[in-house]
């Protein structure tokens, strides 16, 4: 939630002590200097949003910063392509607001299902901006990486990390360089791991999902529409196999402003049979009922369609490790609600950054244990009622229920949107410790 219960509420993330790279009286304070045997205070592995936000709030505050990127950026990346306004926040947070101004701003979302649509606002909310941009991960994670690169963070691209080994002295790093075929050893006091869903880094440290949490199946293409420039995204929440049945996820339609939209559907691991589906197919059977007059056929279609699994809801442990943490899609934070991870991945690297300038300059790795505590403070009883919502979801007599009485109230869906998107204040509290007892309460009565 957007609720920082550590030391004060509403904080909006900015103000959070929890979030502050270490600093006195507005003053950075200067990490201590390297010894010989390294080559720097933290080696980040992985340059998209999670390790790009680390690397800038790191380096913007004096310390020695070495990321490790495998690809070259820019590249292409399977998303959805939205920033919602807890990502803009973010951005903007790290200077990059004017750059942003160049690519597609919406201001909302407009829902379909069940043959009803509303056209939702993003709610007022301290300290976020009402309104999100549509920005292709290709443009978006360069833009974000030279960012870093531009507050100090040394960055090498085309770098792959092969193993890492930590001790009481730090970690030691093979990397190697596929640009010129040239391997190297790096060694560094800290370690973050932010390499994505996949993340082989953090599995050969011992990181697992646990399997009896729910995931996401995801798939998206990019088409040509005359409603390019819409100024709000669109999902529809009644999805159907081809046997008819009602799905737990929902499509969507994101507009770039280019002539290009952002077309996918994503579905939850709690539905029967979900082993069955073909995304492919369901994607094209979504494309062929989107309404007319976003003109979408699959002769439109620009490239072929990408996706994968996504884990969710801190499904990944362990998150801290001796000398090393894990952030962002690698440790499994993305949003059960809505499929979000980008927003999750920024604030995750920012965490991960306050915690890592505490250990480095007090030189204190037991200063580690603190990161999993503050993902807990801020995403632990949101995610617990997401995976009880999840569970709900896969049950399509319910499913059919709670979003055709959701249709039917502009009020509710409102609501509904902001708790989808983590967007609840500190009035809205009590409204969250209701929808988990609520929740809780229908999973008893659906599983009895």
């Amino acid at each position: 939630m957007n609720v920082c219960r550590a030391k004060h509420r509403n904080c909006g993330f900015r103000k959070c002590r929890i979030f502050a790279v270490e600093t006195d009286t507005g003053k950075t304070l200067l990490p201590p200097e390297l010894p010989d045997k390294q080559d720097c205070d933290v080696l980040i592995v992985g340059g998209g949003p999670a390790g790009s936000s680390a690397a800038f709030w790191l380096a913007s505050n004096g310390y020695k910063v070495v990321l490790a990127e495998k690809k070259v950026f820019p590249r292409e990346k399977t998303c959805g392509d939205g920033l919602t306004p807890r990502a803009i926040r973010q951005l903007e947070d790290m200077g990059i607001k004017d750059s942003l101004s160049s690519f597609h701003k919406y201001f909302g979302l407009r829902t379909r299902a069940f043959g009803k649509e509303l056209t939702l606002d993003w709610p007022k909310v301290p300290g976020l901006p009402e309104y999100g941009y549509v920005v292709t991960r290709y443009d978006l994670d360069a833009l974000v990486l030279e960012n870093a690169k531009a507050a100090g963070a040394e960055i090498r691209q085309g770098c792959e990390a092969i193993g890492v080994k930590t001790d009481n002295d730090g970690v030691r790093a093979d990397l190697r360089d596929k640009l010129s075929e040239t391997s190297f050893t790096l060694r560094a006091k800290y370690l973050l791991i932010a390499d994505g869903a996949n993340s082989r880094l953090g599995r050969s440290l011992g990181v697992t999902r646990d399997r009896k949490l729910p995931f996401a199946l995801a798939i998206r293409g990019y088409y040509t529409s005359v409603r390019s420039h819409d100024p709000y995204i669109e999902s529809q929440l009644d999805i159907y196999s081809p046997d008819g049945t009602l799905l737990p996820g929902y499509g969507w339609i994101f507009p770039l402003g280019d002539g290009r939209v952002n077309v996918g559907i994503g579905l939850v691991s709690t539905m029967a049979k979900w082993k069955e589906v073909n995304t492919t197919h369901l994607l094209e059977t979504f494309v062929s009922q989107t309404p007319d007059s976003w003109g979408l056929c699959e002769k439109n279609r620009l490239s072929e369609p990408t996706g994968g699994k996504l884990p969710m809801g801190m499904s990944n442990a362990p998150l801290t490790g001796h000398r090393y943490l894990v952030a962002g899609d690698a440790a499994g934070l993305i949003n059960p609600f809505n499929g979000e991870g980008i927003s999750y991945a920024y604030e995750s690297g920012r965490l991960a950054a306050s915690v890592l300038s505490k250990a480095v300059r007090y030189e204190k790795p037991e200063a580690l244990a603190e990161y999993r505590e503050l993902l807990d403070i801020h995403y632990g009883s949101y995610y617990k009622v997401a995976r009880l919502f999840l569970q709900l979801m896969g049950k399509p007599n319910l499913l059919r229920v709670l979003v055709s009485t959701g249709m039917n109230s502009k009020t509710v869906m409102s609501v509904l949107l902001k708790i989808m998107a983590n967007l609840m204040t500190d009035d809205d509290i009590g409204i969250a410790e209701t929808i988990v007892k609520t929740a809780e309460k229908l999973t008893e009565s659906v599983s009895g």
